[in-house]
């Protein structure tokens, strides 16, 4: 296979992609060996990749899925994120895919008692729902390769024909018809030289990450009752933080988590950093500061706190919650009114419900879901569509990409990223790639009402389409 261009040195100059001469550079002849070839190469195991593979191979494709890190789940599992969002307020709309998911958990997933009154519906224990996706995965036919990054991406004539992956025994090629960019970061697709923006208007500064923990250790009854001292302490937390001698934390998370203590398979959710999550090194720098900074509470609370003494670090985020780097420009673009309004859309593949909710892009922890304001969220009982084309391209029409790396403004993306929209982005993408191969036809060409009937066949919530 003849390699045309390889892209290089891509940058943002104010959110946008710029390319100059310098950009690309024509790469000599290389033969590679061939590792593995599908219809269809779904690069990312997080939840969003993991359902596009699903409903891909479902629906008669070929399906291989690439996963950098050694277990499925993406943040689900490893970065502790162990909270699903189904409900409008009044009734589950995000069904399909993601409720199967919630069916096979099992044991490993538990509903929320205040269901469907809130967004927020189950919780589940992400040890175990490694096994469930690649259970999936397996019962779907998809062939799965771990510990495997797709580090470039072959493009010929205006077509993804390949990515390059490294290898135990060397460098080799995985080839496809279509390709599903679920890294997360977007790394296939601008990688391809499709433009993508980054961060938010202002400066460029994306949201802040979150290192999610689990404690054990703790006394529940010593806790509940010493309420006076859980205001005691995070008095004090703030002083200290105030006097730049504590770091920042999230602190509404903070004073439920001392007055009401958690299971164990719940995770702590108050840690936070913020940053370049592209960039490797000070990736690794804030990663290495999170970790420290949950220590310098728990330290706090064992001394200060009763009930807390014998309180203990059971796990960590084997990586920080990232909620947003690139955005990947596409055919169509979400933005904040569709959000708040509940905008329906004709290319609809599901339900989004979320408020917009922004971690400080600054690391301070705070975020607007604190702040509930009517006006950064969809009304009760009421949800916006997700579009298929914001999954969608204009200059690759045999890639798409799904999860948080979508065609969305900083403010719509705070809303859409969640695990159980991506999942519906992944349903609705895999589905489409598997029904536009059996067409012979692009992803965008595809009927687009061929592919809400199927989706609604397979139990996706896909009502009031224009």
């Amino acid at each position: 296979m003849k390699t045309t261009r390889r892209n290089f040195l891509l940058s943002t100059v104010g959110g946008a992609l710029a390319a100059g001469a310098n950009d690309k550079l024509v790469a000599a002849e290389r033969k590679l060996p061939v590792l593995a070839e599908a219809d269809v190469v779904v690069c990312g195991g997080g939840t969003a990749g993991i359902s596009a593979a699903c409903c891909a191979a479902r629906h008669g494709a070929k399906v291989l899925l690439l996963e950098r890190w050694p277990s499925l789940g993406g943040m689900a599992t490893n970065a502790l994120v162990n909270i699903w969002h189904t409900s409008d307020r009044k009734k589950q709309v995000i069904t399909g895919f993601t409720q199967e998911a919630v069916d096979r958990g099992g044991r490993f997933v538990r509903r929320m008692a205040h269901y469907p009154t809130r967004p927020e519906t189950h919780e589940f224990d992400s040890t175990g729902m490694r096994v469930v996706f690649h259970r999936m995965l397996k019962d779907a036919g998809v062939r799965v390769f771990c510990n495997l990054t797709a580090i470039e991406s072959v493009v010929e004539n205006g077509r993804m024909r390949a990515v390059f992956v490294d290898t135990k025994t060397g460098r080799k090629l995985v080839r496809g018809k279509i390709f599903i960019d679920a890294t997360g970061d977007g790394d296939v697709a601008a990688n391809a030289g499709v433009p993508f923006d980054f961060g938010r208007a202002s400066d460029g500064a994306v949201q802040g990450m979150t290192m999610m923990f689990r404690l054990r250790g703790l006394d529940a009854a010593t806790i509940k009752a010493h309420s006076k001292d859980a205001q005691r302490v995070f008095e004090l937390m703030k002083k200290l933080r105030d006097d730049g001698k504590y770091p920042q934390f999230l602190e509404m998370a903070a004073r439920s988590y001392l007055t009401s203590p958690r299971d164990p398979v719940v995770s702590y959710n108050m840690c936070p950093v913020a940053g370049n999550p592209l960039d490797e090194e000070e990736l690794t720098r804030l990663s290495a500061q999170a970790r420290e900074q949950v220590y310098q509470y728990v330290n706090l609370w064992r001394e200060q706190m009763p009930g807390f003494h014998g309180a203990e670090v059971e796990q960590m985020g084997f990586a920080l919650g990232i909620r947003e780097s690139r955005r990947i420009r596409g055919l169509k673009t979400l933005d904040a009114k569709m959000v708040v309004k509940a905008v329906k859309q004709p290319d609809a593949i599901g339900h989004g419900f979320w408020m917009i909710d922004i971690h400080d892009p600054k690391g301070t922890g705070h975020t607007t879901w604190v702040d509930q304001k009517a006006e950064m969220m969809p009304p009760v009982g009421d949800s916006y569509h997700i579009p298929l084309d914001i999954c969608l391209n204009n200059q690759i029409p045999n890639l798409a990409v799904v999860g948080r790396c979508i065609s969305a403004t900083h403010e719509a993306l705070a809303s859409v990223r969640l695990q159980s929209h991506c999942m519906v982005m992944g349903q609705g993408v895999g589905t489409c790639a598997a029904l536009a191969l059996n067409a012979g036809v692009d992803m965008a060409k595809f009927d687009v009402r061929k592919l809400q009937a199927q989706l609604r066949k397979d139990g996706v919530y896909l009502e009031n389409v224009p």
